[in-house]
């Protein structure tokens, strides 16, 4: 090493890695670009490595970047720990960085956060929606609810119990089809459909198998648009039973085969932070007293 290595700078090379620009990372730590690029080029000197190449895009790892980025995450881990112990005992305060689906958010977590606010003064929540994966080893997220299980990673994992679907449709819809629920008697139905980009979920490929060649009536890309058609009468829509039956929308097949399980995942390292665990232990009570809601038809003893 040429020069004395400053513990703090790595905050600084993982959130240029994190974001890819000067100008993103110095956003995110509350430092002036000028102020980013010196102490890069104090770590670097330090290191005596090359972190980063520049591209007129931004800023990429390099191969002993990459190398480093793992025992940066490390340290940003210790201190953050080490920040926490010195917390009086069961304070619980910071921001948590939780990331999930947009309806779970909206109708679920987020009217159930005055209690955890209640709980703990001190906590701040920050929430992560959308349709892109969040990477909880480059700290996208503290944790994750999520609908599909990782299979890899420094990761604790629980399930947090199942969300069910069913066939729905508005009563003016309904009233007007021919009856039946056997599969001759849908030939003449309109559909409500994910578009191609989302064709791998389990609710779009049972779509595509009723189908049998024919397209939707219309095809969205989230729950939220196929719930708002379903109940303007456009169609048929495949959709979780406790956004359904919140509504006036009739229920014409309660079981698909398509019900998902809901996963909680954390970073392992985290797993023991006070602020992480309170609102862990918040999502996995909310979750087990909505588990007859989000799966009306089956005690589910996941």
């Amino acid at each position: 090493m040429h020069d004395t290595l400053l513990w703090d700078d790595a905050r600084v090379f993982l959130a240029i890695a994190r974001s890819g620009t000067l100008s993103g990372a110095a956003h995110a730590l509350r430092m002036g670009v000028a102020t980013v690029s010196r102490r890069l080029d104090r770590l670097e000197a330090a290191l005596g490595l090359p972190l980063f190449s520049r591209h007129q895009q931004g800023y990429r790892l390099t191969d002993d970047g990459e190398a480093l980025l793992e025992r940066a995450e490390a340290l940003e881990h210790a201190g953050l720990a080490f920040g926490e112990a010195g917390q009086q005992r069961g304070q619980v305060a910071g921001t948590v960085r939780l990331a999930t689906a947009e309806n779970l958010a909206n109708p679920l977590i987020i009217p159930s956060l005055p209690t955890l606010f209640a709980q703990h003064p001190e906590l701040r929540v920050e929430l992560v929606t959308g349709v892109q994966t969040v990477n909880l080893h480059r700290r996208d997220a503290d944790l994750a609810v999520r609908m599909v299980k990782p299979d890899a990673g420094n990761l604790t994992i629980k399930r947090l119990g199942t969300m069910g679907f069913g066939l729905y449709g508005a009563r003016t819809y309904v009233d007007t089809r021919q009856a039946g629920t056997d599969v001759a008697s849908f030939e003449q139905d309109d559909f409500i459909g994910w578009n191609e980009t989302n064709g791998h979920l389990p609710a779009a490929r049972w779509m595509t198998r009723m189908l049998r060649g024919r397209p939707c009536r219309l095809e969205t890309g989230t729950l939220a648009a196929q719930l708002a058609a379903a109940r303007a009468g456009l169609g048929l829509a495949v959709l979780p039973h406790f956004l359904a039956r919140q509504t006036d929308l009739v229920c014409l097949l309660p079981e698909l085969g398509v019900d998902q399980p809901i996963w909680l995942v954390l970073h392992s390292d985290l797993a023991h932070s006070r602020r992480v665990r309170a609102v862990a232990d918040h999502l996995i009570a909310l979750f087990e007293h909505s588990r007859a809601a989000l799966h009306p038809l089956s005690g589910d003893p996941s």
